[in-house]
């Protein structure tokens, strides 16, 4: 199996993106650490050839692009998120979340018929690593509050306010 890796770079920032041959499956933080990607790719793609290619990413980062810069609202390309299957069902519920609007942890577990399951939701959100195209942004608290994101509340605010400009 390969693993295809690259920096998206936006404004001032950088974001790890990496896909196998099923999909995209990593978007990190902007500004993140390489060794968390690293961390990340080797407990999961442990056999994977790691292979720094803009070109094989191309498809994908033009959209991300295209999605920062305010001139596109959709992803079209296919995912490939490795989690277990609880976290799966709960990132497909975020997909859910239309662009430009909000919904709350609660929303999340009530949209999956676990009412009661809001903290292992927070826990699986936090568990994200498809930023932007696993859109964990739009998930806030119950009062409106700005909870926890993997990349920080800085990038979130920026995401939020990114989509509700266009």
């Amino acid at each position: 199996m390969e693993l295809y890796f690259t920096r998206l770079h936006w404004n001032t920032h950088t974001f790890p993106v990496a896909a196998t041959a099923d999909g995209l499956c990593y978007v990190g933080a902007w500004d993140e650490p390489e060794d968390l990607f690293d961390d990340w790719s080797r407990k999961h793609f442990p056999r994977a050839d790691r292979i720094a290619s803009d070109t094989a990413l191309a498809p994908y980062t033009e959209q991300l692009l295209a999605y920062l810069n305010q001139q596109s609202t959709t992803l079209s390309f296919p995912l490939a998120p490795v989690g277990t299957p609880f976290q799966l069902e709960v990132w497909n519920a975020l997909r859910a979340v239309p662009y430009g609007q909000t919904a709350t942890y609660s929303d999340i577990a009530e949209c999956l018929f676990r009412p009661n399951a809001t903290r292992a939701i927070g826990t699986a959100i936090g568990k994200n690593r498809l930023l932007l195209a696993i859109p964990c942004h739009r998930i806030i608290g119950k009062k409106g509050d700005l909870l926890g994101y993997h990349g920080g509340l800085n990038m979130k605010r920026t995401l939020l306010a990114l989509e509700q400009r266009l």
